[in-house]
Order: structure tokens, then sequence, then C-alpha cells
């Protein structure tokens, strides 16, 4: 009997792709903390995790001349302006403290999904020896 990855590994790889998209933009966020006029962003990590793991419901072109939407990245529409809690003079958003404190509450959010998909995997591996 074959073994269905996706079935037997769930939605963890969906999770890490997540997770290591959002560490990127939370990183680009702390790098330009002094940058004038930068707006700090973030995404929703709820629309991405269900847009990632398949349980939004697909929007269909229903005209020939419809521009279709598949992407896998974070798109434009996803990423979200983070409100700043304590306005600047030179227009920039980013607050180092939440900043971090995000970015290392994502690093722990991976590091536990790459913790379960390793259990999945010696799991898988034990089921394969017939152990």
């Amino acid at each position: 009997m074959a073994i269905n990855f996706d079935k037997a590994l769930g939605s963890l790889p969906e999770n890490l792709s997540v997770f290591g998209q959002r560490s990127s933009l939370l990183a680009a966020n702390i790098a330009n903390a002094d940058t004038p006029g930068f707006k700090a962003r973030d995404i929703d990590f709820q629309s991405m995790l269900a847009k990632a793991s398949g349980s939004q419901i697909a929007m269909s072109a229903t005209h020939s001349g419809h521009i279709g939407g598949a992407d896998t990245g974070i798109g434009a529409m996803d990423m979200l302006y983070r409100v700043p809690t304590q306005t600047s003079l030179d227009g920039n958003t980013v607050n180092n403290q939440v900043e971090q404190a995000e970015f290392t509450e994502n690093a722990i959010r991976y590091q536990s999904t790459l913790t379960f998909l390793s259990g999945k995997f010696s799991g898988l591996k034990l089921a394969i020896k017939g152990e």
C-alpha cells in the first residue's frame, strides 16, 4: 500500500512555508527600523494559512478576459500595514520591540512546526520498517 504524504503530513509543510515567509517580512521590518518613511508590514497569518492549506474557496474565472490570480507567495493583498503604537516624526512605523517580539514568536512557531514534522517523518519511517 502506498503512503500518501499529503495525508500523512497534514498542513505542516504549508505552515512551515507561511512561517518562513512571515519571518522574512518581519526581518525586513527590523532592518528598516531607522529608514525614514518606512511602513512596517505583516501578514494576516490565519488567512495565509487557510490559503496555503487550501481551505478557502477558490475563485473561478467566468469570462475569458479574467486574469488568473493563483500565486503561492505573499501577495500585496495579503500584506497589511502594522498600526503603530506611537507615531514617529520621520514617518517610520517600525517599533523595534514589537517587531522583535513578533519575530521571536514566529521563530518559536517555526521551530515547533519543524519538530512536529520531524516526528511525523519518524513515525512514517517506523511504519515503513514495520516496527
